[in-house]
């Protein structure tokens, strides 16, 4: 085990997506405007379901904080990639990449812990339909999204505590475009066997564990939605969870394979990462309205208060100018 700490280095070289000066700057215009769309549509969603009334309902409340923790989520990784692919070298300092390790570990958990808490609800409301109000009251609804923030982070701060003892004591280069732990534990020349051991554990607890609730849920609705005898009800059953499960889809299936797999540095490792910390949290508000009648009916709603908020103003503002105009001319 080699004698020094962590702070015998001072950064760390980030290689990114390429290194082609033409590449990047084809990147950075792409992701740039998936950033800003990424922003526009979670900021949207909480605009929407926070001032509709017809929105205020357990499943909301939920998708409400999803769309907060995928703009927290997305803005952890992305602006520091953007700044990378301007820049002639490519550094982030390690105190830097430890935070960037905790705060990317953190928010992965509070996806995970989001998607099964809403798996519940939906189970909650196609199970149990009559108790569906008492049981999912909003002191529950609060206890079980605090519950996903506080042990996300603390799971988070128990690995970066452990990641704060290793030592790193070469100019080290990380094969990605942010630091991520699988990606951090190779670089380093100390024993890393309790961090993967710790690791290992929490991709059981947040990956696994949830997935199993997840599983659990889905087979008790599709057990109930196939006992409905219409066919109209099954469908509209059905349809109720086919975003949720779209979303589930996208996270877990790249986010697993990222966390289960040995880190390699290859393509695979970097599209994964880019599936569920980039692309994601773009494309969830979208599988959430675009297959959501009454979030598109919200969303008519708000754009046409927008639109006689601003007739009204401009009617005043007419009528305005032609008092003043009047009085001028009886001055």
């Amino acid at each position: 085990m080699a004698s020094g700490n962590h702070s015998s280095i001072t950064e760390f070289i980030l290689l990114g997506l390429s290194a082609d000066p033409q590449v990047q700057a084809l990147l950075f215009a792409l992701f740039l405007m998936i950033y800003l769309l990424t922003l526009l549509g979670n900021l949207l969603m909480i605009l929407v379901i926070h001032t509709d009334s017809n929105l205020h309902t357990p499943m909301y409340f939920f998708l409400s904080h999803l769309s907060f923790q995928d703009l927290f989520y997305s803005s952890v990784t992305v602006p520091k990639m953007l700044e990378n692919l301007l820049s002639q070298r490519k550094a982030i300092s390690v105190k830097g990449c430890l935070a960037q390790v905790f705060f990317v570990f953190a928010t992965t958990g509070i996806e995970a812990c989001l998607l099964s808490v809403m798996a519940y609800d939906r189970y909650a409301a196609i199970c149990h339909p009559l108790l569906y109000c008492q049981v999912t009251t909003k002191q529950l609804c609060m206890r079980l999204v605090w519950g996903s923030w506080v042990v996300a982070f603390l799971d988070a701060l128990i690995n970066i505590l452990l990641a704060l003892n290793l030592d790193f004591c070469e100019v080290q280069t990380i094969h990605h475009y942010s630091c991520e732990l699988p990606s951090l534990l190779p670089l380093s020349c100390s024993d890393v066997s309790t961090n993967s051991a710790m690791l290992l554990c929490s991709v059981i607890l947040h990956a696994i564990g949830t997935c199993l609730l997840i599983i659990f849920s889905y087979a008790c609705i599709v057990s109930t939605i196939l006992s409905i005898s219409s066919a109209t009800g099954r469908s509209k059953a059905f349809s109720t969870c086919f975003s949720h499960l779209t979303a589930v889809i996208l996270f877990y299936g790249s986010a697993i394979l990222r966390y289960l797999t040995p880190t390699s540095g290859s393509p695979l490792e970097l599209i994964l990462s880019i599936q569920y910390s980039v692309i994601t949290p773009l494309v969830n508000p979208l599988i959430y309205s675009l297959k959501n009648k009454e979030v598109k009916a919200a969303l008519r709603r708000m754009m046409l208060k927008y639109l006689q908020g601003l007739s009204t103003e401009e009617r005043e503002h007419e009528g305005n100018v032609e008092q003043n105009h009047s009085k001028k001319s009886n001055g």
